[in-house]
C-alpha cells in the first residue's frame, strides 16, 4: 500500500500549489465583497423617482433604501417604525423637501440628526415653477398669490433659461420637480457632490456612474420628445395638477385639473366645473392617477367625448430601481400619446 500511494502523493503534491490558489481566492474574493458592502455608506432616499436616481449613481457600491414605497403616495403617507429604524442609522438622505414630503419635515430633525441631509429642490441649476391658479386651475391654499395660468406654456428650453427661483418659500413653487429630465440631472449633480463628500472612497464610481447617468437623460429627452410630438398642443385634464415640468419641457398642453392635490376630495361644483371644461374641448382625454379615485375620471367624462388614460407621476406601480425613472419618464409620454392619438 506503501508503495502504491507513495507515486500517488507525489502527483498530488505537485499539483496542490495550482488547486490551492483558486481554493483560497474563493473566500478571499467573498471577503472582499463583504468589506465592499459593509463599507457603502447607509443612504436612505423618500420616493421611488429619486431613489431610482440615487441607485443608479451608487450602483457598485450600495443600494440606497426607500421610504415611500409599493402604490404608497408621499401626499398621504404615514411614517413606519422600519422607516424611523431607516432614519436613524442612515450616513446620507435624500428628499424633494417639506413642500412634497410634508409628513418627513419633523422626523427628520428628530431621527436624522446624525445624517447628511440633501433636500433637492435647492440643487443648483433647477428650473421652479409657480402653482398655477385660474381658469381650470384650483387656487392652492398657501397663502401666496400668484398669476393664473391660461394653460399655453412657453418653449421648453425658454423655460429653463427662467430664474430658478432659490428665494421661494417652500411651497410657493409645483414640487413635481423630476418630471423634467433636465431638472433630474441638476438633482443627479446634487446627489453626486453629497455622496461623494459623504463618501470620499467610492467617489470615482459615484463620478463615473454621474456620468453615464448625465448620458441617460440626454438621450431620454430626446426620445420623448419624439413620442410626444404628434400630440403636442392637445388639450387634455388631469387627475391633479402635477405635470407642469414635462409640459414645459415637451410643449404639451394641460387644459385643467380635477383636483388641486390628491388628498383633496373634489366637491361637486369643482367636478361640475371640469365637465364643463370636458364639455367645451370636445374630443378629448382624461387622466386618473393609480393611487387615487378613478370613478371621479368617469363622472367627469359621463356623456362626453372625451377618453380616459392614466398617468403615473410617482411611480406608483412601477418596481424600484435604477431604470425606474426612465420608465416612470416614457410611460407617460406613451399614455399622453396613446389617448391623445385616439381622441
Amino acid at each position: 500500500m506503501k508503495c502504491a500511494l507513495g507515486p500517488a502523493l507525489k502527483v498530488l503534491a505537485l499539483r496542490m500549489p495550482a488547486l490551492a490558489i483558486p481554493v483560497l481566492a474563493i473566500p478571499a474574493l467573498l471577503f472582499a465583497g463583504t468589506m465592499r458592502a459593509a463599507d457603502a455608506p447607509v443612504v436612505v432616499t423618500s420616493i421611488k423617482p429619486i431613489h431610482s436616481l440615487v441607485s443608479a449613481i451608487m450602483q457598485g457600491v450600495g443600494e440606497p433604501e426607500l421610504i415611500v414605497d409599493g402604490a404608497a403616495s408621499p401626499h398621504t403617507y404615514n411614517l413606519k417604525p422600519s422607516n424611523a429604524r431607516a432614519l436613524q442609522e442612515a450616513k446620507v438622505i435624500f428628499w424633494v423637501g417639506p413642500g412634497l414630503e410634508a409628513f418627513l419635515e419633523k422626523p427628520l430633525q428628530a431621527l436624522g440628526r446624525d445624517a447628511s441631509i440633501a433636500e433637492l429642490d435647492n440643487a443648483p441649476g433647477l428650473v421652479k415653477l409657480p402653482f398655477r391658479e385660474g381658469g381650470a386651475f384650483e387656487p392652492h391654499d398657501d397663502g401666496d398669490e400668484h398669476d393664473s395660468a391660461s394653460g399655453q406654456h412657453d418653449e421648453a428650453d425658454a423655460a429653463h433659461d427662467a430664474d430658478p427661483g432659490h428665494d421661494s418659500d417652500h411651497g410657493a413653487f409645483d414640487t413635481h420637480l423630476w418630471l423634467d429630465p433636465m431638472n433630474a440631472k441638476a438633482m443627479a449633480a446634487m446627489i453626486t457632490t453629497t455622496l461623494v463628500a459623504a463618501d470620499p472612497a467610492n467617489a470615482l464610481t459615484y463620478q463615473g456612474n454621474a456620468k453615464a447617468l448625465d448620458d441617460r437623460l440626454d438621450k431620454l429627452d430626446t426620445e420623448i420628445k419624439g413620442i410626444v410630438a404628434p400630440v403636442k398642443g392637445k388639450p387634455f385634464i388631469v387627475f391633479h395638477d402635477a405635470y407642469q415640468y414635462f409640459e414645459h419641457r415637451y410643449g404639451i398642453r394641460v387644459a385643467g385639473s380635477i383636483t388641486v392635490s390628491p388628498e383633496t376630495i373634489p366637491g361637486a361644483e369643482r367636478v361640475s366645473e371640469i365637465h364643463r371644461k370636458v364639455g367645451e374641448l370636445g374630443a378629448t382625454c382624461v387622466f386618473a392617477e393609480p393611487q387615487f379615485q378613478p370613478r371621479l375620471v368617469n363622472v367627469v367624462i359621463e356623456g362626453t367625448r372625451a377618453k380616459s388614460g392614466v398617468l403615473d407621476p410617482e411611480a406608483a406601480t412601477l418596481k424600484a430601481g435604477p431604470d425606474l425613472y426612465f420608465n416612470l419618464m416614457r410611460g407617460i409620454a406613451n399614455s399622453m400619446k396613446d389617448c391623445l392619438s385616439s381622441a
